[in-house]
């Protein structure tokens, strides 16, 4: 994962593939469905972002009929 100079790195994984794989959904349609770019998206299930707006996060919740700790865990 990316991260800036003299920043720690972030211990949240993101469970994305999961849940798509276990809702047999393309990483596209979920962009369709939540409004969010396939870019964006995809930066998101590789771990490569440092942010997530509670709006995106809700729309990915309601899309996977998911909760956040279902998305995303903190590791130790």
């Amino acid at each position: 994962m990316s991260e800036s100079p003299g920043s720690e790195p972030h211990r949240v994984v993101v469970h994305l593939d999961a849940l798509l794989a276990e809702r047999a959904m393309t990483l596209t349609e979920l962009a369709d469905r939540v409004g969010v770019s396939i870019v964006n998206l995809s930066k998101l299930k590789n771990g490569h972002v440092r942010a997530i707006r509670f709006s995106t996060l809700t729309a990915i919740c309601d899309a996977l009929d998911c909760q956040p700790g279902d998305l995303l865990t903190v590791t130790h």
